[in-house]
């Protein structure tokens, strides 16, 4: 490859002149614990509810019956702990770290679980932030679970990578909105996931629409069929248009998104199953 840096540890490709073997190095689970499926979240950029769709998933898999979990791996703006509503420690031993459970049985684990104050903020470099994501793999004590859903920070930097390359990641659900610059958030995102060569399970579009509240019909407030187009331009299925919805936001404001109505994620969750 000519325009190969010569940094392993920074490049997907499996190519000849790797040095060290397989890019891919997965770092074992804690002894006892089991995880079965493990999916990543991921968006091109911020802004576009992604800890949302992930908190919708793991709840929608946790009804259908499955023991869900969810590892946060944005480190540095962790808000999945807020979504459910859960504002204290997580505690363990010296060599491990018990997940913290939601009132469903949820399996949280985030680094706001760790920090003494929910709102101090984390300034710590990419190297250090990619190994607390290594460790929240490996040195929590995760239950059995059927399906744990990774809510990566945006963009395709560090921990993304990180993730791709040490974590045995099954998929990817990529999450976008209906701007017009989705098809180029997307091809980044996609181009990512090929390179690391993670199957990518479909696309997300949230803040789709909004529905009238008096006769139900729906307003799109960004245009219409910018994602479909995007998925289509990539053989890419699109699994759910989520609504913007304000109960939604105050069930997350609540810390009650376990409660939330609908089933806009139904096709993400029959095609995890299969």
């Amino acid at each position: 490859m000519s325009e190969c840096t010569h940094d392993c540890s920074s490049c997907g490709e499996s190519c000849a002149d790797r040095q060290g073997g397989s890019p891919f190095q997965i770092k074992p689970l804690h002894e006892g614990c089991h995880v079965r499926k493990v999916y990543g979240v991921v968006s091109g950029k911020g802004g576009v509810g992604k800890s949302m769709v992930t908190s919708q998933l793991a709840v929608t898999m946790q009804r259908r019956g499955h023991r869900t979990a969810i590892l946060d791996a944005d480190v540095t703006g962790p808000s999945i702990p807020k979504c459910f509503g859960i504002h204290g420690r997580a505690v363990g031993s010296e060599d491990a770290i018990l997940p913290v459970q939601t009132e469903t049985g949820i399996q949280l684990m985030s680094v706001n679980l760790l920090l003494e104050h929910e709102t101090d903020p984390v300034i710590w470099r990419g190297p250090v932030i990619g190994g607390v994501v290594q460790q929240f793999w490996g040195d929590v004590l995760w239950q059995d679970v059927d399906y744990m859903f990774v809510d990566m920070p945006p963009g395709t930097g560090d921990v993304a990578l990180n993730v791709f390359q040490t974590l045995p990641v099954d998929g990817v659900i990529i999450v976008t909105s209906p701007q017009d610059l989705v098809g180029m958030v997307v091809e980044k995102a996609v181009k990512m996931a090929q390179m690391m060569n993670i199957p990518i399970v479909g696309l997300v579009e949230n803040m789709s629409y909004l529905a009238c509240p008096d006769c139900g019909r729906k307003i799109y407030l960004f245009g219409e069929g910018k994602t479909q187009e995007a998925a289509d331009r990539y053989g890419l299925p699109l699994l759910a248009q989520m609504p913007i919805d304000p109960a939604l936001a105050a069930l997350v404001d609540a810390g009650r998104i376990e409660d939330f109505q609908g089933s806009w994620l139904s096709a993400a969750a029959d095609r995890m199953e299969c």
